[in-house]
């Protein structure tokens, strides 16, 4: 049981929407990533994912899968964290090519995009 350096860790990967494993916690886990840009419309039927914002200034915007035209945006800052509840659509999204650099906390098994396939879609999560 050692202290993780979370600087060192991003230091050690460039590739943006690629999800690394720092650490597990009981039946969650502790995931770095960089992005830049906007990902993909998902949610997660069963699973909550915290958010952590370690640079940069993430948009989170969100829907509702019963009214997709109704959307709406929450800013997360440096040093700040938002809670995305299990089951509620979400994208985040980043402005004018900022890399944001994120800390998540999730259930092992939540997939990255949800039911949605896409390209980004990540499958694992190397360890770091």
């Amino acid at each position: 049981m050692k202290p993780i350096n979370i600087q060192e860790k991003f230091r050690k990967f460039t590739k943006q929407w690629h999800p690394h494993q720092i650490a597990t916690v009981d039946d969650m886990q502790v995931i770095l990533a960089k992005i830049s840009g906007e990902f993909v419309w998902h949610s997660h039927k069963d699973e909550d994912e915290l958010f952590y914002v370690q640079k940069g200034r993430l948009e989170m915007r969100f829907r509702k899968s019963e009214n997709p035209k109704k959307e709406w945006s929450e800013f997360v800052n440096e040093g700040e964290i938002i809670v995305v509840p299990k089951g509620l659509e979400h994208c985040p999204t980043t402005q004018d090519g900022e890399e944001v650099h994120l800390l998540l906390f999730e259930k092992q098994n939540t997939a990255h995009t949800g039911e949605v396939q896409h390209e980004k879609t990540q499958t694992e999560y190397p360890k770091i």
